[in-house]
């Protein structure tokens, strides 16, 4: 497995468990955890998509 591939569920695990660290705090007082793990595992998703396209295209 890619180093891409295989850090996708490892950011959502320290994503859910940073947003279920927070939840004794005040709303207001929240950080959006959950939004900011959805941009990196989107990110590491195009990531992953480009690094496979491309290892194809050598081969």
């Amino acid at each position: 497995m890619c180093m891409f591939c295989a850090s996708i569920p490892a950011m959502a695990a320290v994503g859910a468990k940073m947003n279920a660290s927070q939840l004794s705090q005040p709303q207001e007082k929240r950080k959006p955890i959950g939004k900011i793990t959805g941009l990196f595992v989107g990110l590491l998703m195009i990531a992953s998509v480009v690094y496979h396209t491309l290892r194809w295209q050598d081969q």
